[in-house]
């Protein structure tokens, strides 16, 4: 079958600059990025459904070249807090591709290997990996006119377009994007709060039941016992809303810092067993091609020996790198040592981050995976590094380049840890529809270098015209770029000693209990409880991680009644496109809302009514949604009769 060919790489160039563009602009503006993948792969078989002889795995190449792109554009989430502490005026081409080129390369490097540990050998439900396989798949069948993958189609298309019509009244303001109540709780605040997200829903339905009660337990410790303790003290003034959010942002993201930093590391032990095991299988299988044995398509990766030497190789252009960024600053007496050190840093770092996000994108998905925690995490780690080794009595200007270099390294950990977490996503994806791994692992390298061309443009562009909030030279409708912000600031707090150390510390302490009590739960025969899970529902805001827990427990209550059904299997498919179709709707819209902003430089182009109406778009919203829900899972149930 055809696969890797020339119109499908042109195809996936082609989307790539469209998507990355869009995904810089919106991460941003608002701190989120769409999943690509989707629909990358729905474009792709509208396109090349006009070629007689196109296949389901090309399809899957142009979807793979995409994603990695448009991943990738989550580089942002770094790089601008170069230019907020001053360091850069713009964004130089060349220091900007290959920060983000470099690290993508060994993204996709380091995660070659996992892919047997963590794709092959794994119940980890991959919900966005599993989406997209059962998009290209239905897509091939109903070519070929199967009458289920004609009632699938039927399924994803009507699902899709009641999400993306939602999304598209929620930017009208006639309905509320989210729906949120705060409220004291003696001295302190705290609040509920959902996004009214099908695509949430969506990925809830598919990362399943255990993970949505993880995540719920996370929000049950950071919002409603975390919060309300935290907000009594009345450091902070102003309404229940502005309290919990200003204390969320500023300890309680902390705090789920320590519990995912502790939980990762726990993960990583857990999976190094199978993880070696991938390895050694990997090595294997080349030994075996050596010999002349024909490996199956499924089993033909990269070989091993090229991914080592290939990663070893690119610690060269990456030194190179360091040096031309230190060479002629305050920096330049220690250059070679810390060049050394910071090859060893992305190295063991790169490799571990590598593991970690492709856990958790198996677990909840690529778009809902924490990478900014993991940022987070790596700029902290090589900030203590650089403290360790300069101390804090130094120069303003030496612990700026100091803040400057932390953050350019980070940016390439940070570049190993977006490409890892889609990597094995597209991974499994190709593995449900057939493909061969190391022709999607070359078109992962190939969206990593049209990514890598695509993002310094698009935010010279946008930092030019625009500017970054507490940037220099910022304008009044300067970009967040919150995550940026946030790097930077604790890249500051380390080396100038004032950062919250208590509330990491107190995560982390949280994240062993809770390690504990799931291995005790695992013992008992009970409901598990993934460490990182419970993490994510402390990190991420509940407006995201509530209506994955809803999610979950609407896919749970319909795969019991699947079980009942005259052909479970057959229902079970269809709830799993049910909840695809609701993902595919509302990513298709966000290409396109992230493109109406850019061109109307309007935060909200599209609404009709102002704050006045919120009170009604609140209950009308949260109403229209829950009758939607029920709308789409009955026509489901019908659909699999």
């Amino acid at each position: 079958m055809r696969e890797l060919t020339f119109r499908g790489i042109v195809l996936g160039g082609i989307i790539t600059l469209l998507f990355t563009a869009a995904n810089v602009y919106l991460g941003l503006k608002i701190g989120l990025t769409f999943a690509t993948s989707i629909p990358a792969a729905v474009i792709s078989m509208a396109v090349l459904r006009l070629f007689k002889d196109s296949t389901i795995l090309e399809n899957n190449i142009v979807q793979t070249i995409a994603s990695a792109a448009g991943t990738l554009a989550a580089i942002i989430f770094v790089l601008p807090g170069l230019v907020m502490i001053g360091w850069w005026q713009g964004f130089p081409f060349f220091t900007t591709a290959a920060i983000t080129m470099f690290g993508g390369v060994l993204g996709v490097l380091f995660s070659v290997p996992l892919r047997r540990a963590l794709v092959v050998d794994t119940v980890l439900p991959y919900p966005e990996g599993r989406a997209a396989a059962e998009v290209l798949k239905v897509g091939a069948g109903s070519r070929e006119g199967g009458e289920e993958s004609a009632r699938g189609l039927g399924i994803i298309v009507a699902n899709a377009v009641v999400s993306a019509g939602f999304a598209i009244l929620t930017q009208t303001k006639l309905a509320a994007a989210e729906a949120a109540t705060w409220f004291r709780v003696g001295a302190g605040a705290t609040g509920i709060s959902g996004g009214l997200s099908f695509a949430l829903l969506g990925a809830g339905h598919l990362v399943g039941i255990s993970v949505g009660m993880a995540m719920f337990a996370g929000v049950l410790i950071g919002w409603w016992v975390l919060l309300p303790i935290l907000t009594s003290g009345g450091s902070v003034t102003g309404t229940a809303e502005v309290i919990a959010n200003t204390v969320f942002r500023s300890d309680v993201r902390f705090f789920g810092a320590g519990v995912i930093g502790v939980a990762a590391i726990w993960t990583l032990l857990k999976i190094a067993g199978p993880v070696v095991g991938g390895v050694r299988s990997a090595l294997a299988a080349s030994a075996a091609k050596r010999g002349g044995e024909v490996l199956a398509l499924e089993e033909r990766d990269i070989p091993i020996g090229i991914v080592g030497i290939g990663s070893l190789a690119m610690l060269v252009p990456i030194g190179i790198l360091l040096w031309t960024v230190l060479q002629g600053g305050p920096l330049e007496a220690s250059a070679i040592g810390l060049i050394a050190g910071s090859l060893v840093f992305i190295l063991v770092i790169g490799l571990v981050i590598a593991a970690v996000c492709g856990y958790m994108a198996g677990l909840i998905g690529a778009s809902n995976s924490p990478v900014s925690g993991i940022g987070i995490l790596a700029i902290l780690a090589a900030s203590i590094l650089l403290v360790s080794w300069f101390g804090r009595a130094v120069e303003p200007g030496t612990t700026q380049a100091l803040v400057a270099y932390g953050l350019i390294v980070t940016g390439i950990v940070f570049g190993i840890a977006t490409i890892s977490n889609d990597n094995l996503q597209d991974l499994k994806t190709g593995q449900l529809v057939g493909a061969t791994p190391w022709k999607q692992q070359v078109a992962l390298l190939i969206g990593v270098v049209f990514g890598s061309i695509v993002v310094p443009p698009v935010l010279n562009l946008l930092g030019s015209t625009l500017g970054f909030a507490g940037a220099p030279g910022a304008g009044p409708n300067a970009l967040a770029a919150p995550q940026a912000a946030l790097i930077s600031a604790l890249a500051k707090g380390v080396l100038g000693g004032n950062l919250n150390w208590a509330m990491i510390g107190y995560g982390a302490l949280t994240g062993v209990f809770v390690i504990l009590a799931d291995e005790l739960l695992g013992k008992a025969g009970k409901l598990r409880l993934p460490p990182l899970g419970v993490g994510l529902g402390v990190y991420l805001p509940m407006s995201v991680t509530l209506p994955v827990t809803i999610g979950a427990v609407v896919g749970f209550a319909y795969d019991r009644w699947a079980d009942r059904a005259r052909d479970p299997e057959l229902a079970k498919r269809m709830g799993v496109l049910t909840a695809t179709g609701m993902i595919v709707g509302e990513s298709l819209w966000g290409v396109g809302f992230a493109g109406i902003v850019y061109l109307t430089n309007k935060e909200t182009p599209l609404a009709l009514v102002g704050d006045g109406f919120a009170s009604v778009a609140l209950v009308g919203g949260t109403v229209l949604f829950a009758v939607l829900t029920w709308v789409m899972y009955r026509r489901t149930m019908a659909a699999s009769r």
